[in-house]
């Protein structure tokens, strides 16, 4: 196990994890020159489903590196982060998609299920067919709760990963799932950053009611205010968990650390208004093939740099950059 400090610096005009997040997300520039361009794949799921996959439609050699963008709670290729990774992949000459998880892609996916934070099973499935057929290295990047699914699937693999990928990384990713749903649930957090969720989970949650009678209750969904709630109402309910707390244990990712096998970055904010920095993962818990940078500042999936209005790509270079020491 490695434990680095990185050299980010917030810009001084945005003090504090909850600027360095909101700002990133909503302001501050998310690619050098140009937006990437995406082209979209539909794939059939082994269970009668989809999921859209989104290739970044730039120039690379056929046998580049593949870089692959799991994202956050509600993400999708729209969101900063990834396209502020596509943009470090285009640099580089790899290509780079982002796959959707069910429900994120702008349409509602069909079966009795959505997704949740420790989907490796799902993850398994979509690296392994980017593999197939493909003569290039995969490499991958998880957002917050891609990272925690992504590192799961590690973990959950062990040797058998290195057969699939050459490198994953998580960036600001739960992997302590019970304290991260403690976090969320407070303060500002609860008023702004759950709110903000929930008004997207919610109506999803009730078009999937609609497609599926009885799934779940509807009286106890209206009533939900907070994410711990939703998940006893739907995402534990319809992924086969017991209720929230038994999701949070058995998907969280931290227990599983000590068994990744493959080159893995964990990056972490220490002021992450939705981490708690306690909760991060240390020396005694990780396996020797995972690094642990865990900067002072950077926020949620933010880590704002240079001068107003500030650009998203210090994340970017410096995960591909861990990455690409590993190809």
């Amino acid at each position: 196990m490695k434990h680095e400090v990185l050299d980010y610096r917030a810009p001084f005009w945005l003090p504090g994890g909850n600027l360095q997040t909101i700002w990133a997300a909503l302001k501050a520039r998310p690619y050098a020159a140009q937006a990437p361009v995406f082209k979209r794949q539909r794939w059939a799921t082994p269970d009668h489903d989809f999921i859209d996959v989104d290739f970044a439609d730039h120039p690379h050699r056929s046998d580049a590196p593949l870089l692959v963008v799991f994202h956050g709670l509600e993400g999708s290729s729209k969101s900063h982060y990834a396209q502020a990774l596509a943009d470090a992949a285009h640099a580089r000459g790899w290509a780079c998609c982002i796959p959707h998880f069910r429900g994120c892609s702008g349409e509602l996916n069909h079966g009795p299920r959505a997704y949740h934070s420790g989907d490796f099973e799902e993850i398994d499935w979509i690296l392994r067919r980017l593999q197939s057929g493909h003569n290039r290295p995969l490499v991958v990047v998880g957002i917050s709760l891609g990272g925690n699914a992504l590192m799961r699937w590690a973990g959950e693999l062990g040797t058998g990963a290195a057969q699939v990928v050459h490198a994953v990384a998580s960036v600001c990713s739960p992997l302590d799932l019970a304290a991260g749903g403690w976090a969320i649930g407070r303060g500002f957090n609860k008023l702004v950053y759950t709110r903000m969720f929930l008004r997207s989970m919610v109506p999803k949650a009730l078009q999937k009611l609609d497609q599926h009678p009885g799934l779940f209750s509807r009286e106890a969904m209206l009533a939900v205010r907070d994410i711990y709630t939703f998940d006893n109402v739907f995402t534990a309910r319809l992924h086969g968990f017991q209720d929230t707390d038994d999701y949070y244990q058995r998907a969280s990712a931290k227990p599983h650390l000590h068994r990744i096998a493959v080159p893995a970055l964990v990056l972490n904010a220490l002021n992450d208004p939705f981490i708690p920095a306690w909760s991060l993962p240390t020396a005694t818990d990780v396996s020797g093939n995972v690094t642990l940078w865990q900067p002072a500042r950077g926020g949620h999936v933010g880590f704002p740099s240079g001068r107003f209005p500030a650009h998203v790509l210090w994340m970017p270079d410096a995960v591909t950059a861990f990455l690409a020491s590993h190809l």
